[in-house]
Order: structure tokens, then C-alpha cells, then sequence
């Protein structure tokens, strides 16, 4: 079973890395480290297979946490799951040999394929020999995997759906239309669209509050992933 460490500072992240991490029975996440230095800390001491690290945290950012782990020869493949996106950092963390790199929001298919991609390349480094089609197989699985991007109804943009999904997907509580847009700052009658579709889909609840005192409101929730 491959030993995983996850490194984010959102406790609902963590959460999330976590259940989609321990959803695969390959894998068992041993330590969830809340900031780079913990992280550090921890992974000199203690092996692990892969450390799932997010770039943007106080203090030591991710690309700094990375650097310092190669520099103290800590071999471990790592996936980094962040907000960042811009080509320069994508760049940096690809130099330092990361197995895989995932945009916030993700879904939870394109976080298996990771996974899939980490196994691969430990069962190829593994093997005495290597085929070409497995070689083509580790180099090509993330484009040949890829999964068909979700068909929405006109109108609605892909980016935008997954701001209002990943925001419903951090709350606690049901959130109004008027709270989700405040959010992510769009407006309530484009974010009612897109909740509506969440709802349509099965990938979000929806209820009435009547606790208001005045006029119901109708309460949106993220419903688990699968």
C-alpha cells in the first residue's frame, strides 16, 4: 500500500485530498501536515511514497517546500493541487520532477488519473525491463485518459460552473443564491442557472427554508462525490 502524506492549509481541501486519496485501496494517507514546515519537518524523518502538496500557504509556499525536499535528497513523487496556474510556476514545479499538477477545482476523475499516472511510473521503475508500449502508456496516459468534458446546456460556461460547484463544495451550511453569488462574485440570477444545473444533475441539493420569517428562501448544497 503506497504511504501518502497530504500538505494543504484549507481544512476542506484536506478533507477532499483525503476521501478521494482513500477511495483508491492502493492508497493510505499517514499524515496531513496544515503548513510547509510540518511538512518538511515530517518528511525527513519518515518515509513516504507521495506527498499530495498545494503551492499557495502562509509562510512557505509549496514551491519553496519542494525545493528544500530535493535539496535535503527527499526523493518522493509529489502531485501538486493548487489555485495557481500561471506558466511560470507550472514550470518550476515541473523541473523539479513532480508526478502531476491539478488546477483548483478538480474533479474527482482527474485526481484518480494522478493517481493512476503515480502508480504506473512506480510499477515501470519496478520492472526489470520496459516495453515501448509501456513506456508509451507512462508518457501518453494522461492525454489517452483524459475524461470527455461535461456536455452543459447553452449558456453555461464550464469555468463558471466550476467556481460556483468548488465555492458550494467549501460551505458547511446551505447557501441562497444571493450568499453564492457574494461568494464568487457574479451575480444572483446568473448564479441561480448554474445552481439550478447542479441541482438537475445530481450534483447539488437543493431546499426550502421557511425559517426565514418573511418570504422562503431556497437553500443550495454540494452533494458528496461518488
Amino acid at each position: 500500500m503506497y504511504q501518502v502524506v497530504i500538505v494543504e492549509d484549507d481544512p476542506m481541501v484536506a478533507m477532499l485530498d483525503r476521501r478521494y486519496t482513500e477511495k483508491d485501496p492502493r492508497f493510505q494517507v499517514t499524515k496531513e501536515c496544515s503548513t510547509g514546515q510540518e511538512a518538511l519537518d515530517y518528511l525527513r524523518h519518515h518515509p513516504a511514497d507521495l506527498v499530495i502538496l498545494d503551492v499557495y500557504m502562509p509562510q512557505m509556499n509549496g514551491l519553496d517546500v519542494l525545493r528544500q525536499l530535493r535539496a535535503a535528497g527527499v526523493s518522493t513523487d509529489v502531485i501538486m493541487i493548487t489555485a495557481a496556474s500561471d506558466g511560470a510556476t507550472i514550470e518550476a514545479v515541473m523541473r523539479l520532477g513532480v508526478v502531476d499538477y491539478l488546477v483548483k477545482p478538480f474533479e474527482y476523475q482527474r485526481f484518480k488519473q494522478a493517481l493512476e499516472s503515480f502508480d504506473l511510473r512506480r510499477r515501470a521503475a519496478q520492472s526489470t525491463t520496459v516495453s515501448q508500449e509501456q513506456l508509451d502508456r507512462l508518457l501518453y496516459k494522461a492525454e489517452a485518459a483524459a475524461p470527455p468534458p461535461e456536455e452543459l446546456p447553452k449558456g453555461l460556461q464550464e469555468k463558471t460552473l466550476c467556481i460556483v460547484r468548488d465555492y458550494l463544495r467549501r460551505q458547511t451550511t446551505g447557501q441562497t443564491c444571493e450568499q453564492i453569488a457574494a461568494g464568487v462574485g457574479l451575480s444572483a440570477v446568473t448564479v441561480r442557472h448554474y445552481v439550478n444545473y447542479l441541482a438537475e444533475s445530481g450534483q447539488a441539493s437543493s431546499q426550502v427554508d421557511y425559517s426565514t420569517g418573511g418570504r422562503p428562501s431556497v437553500l443550495y448544497s454540494a452533494k458528496a462525490p461518488e
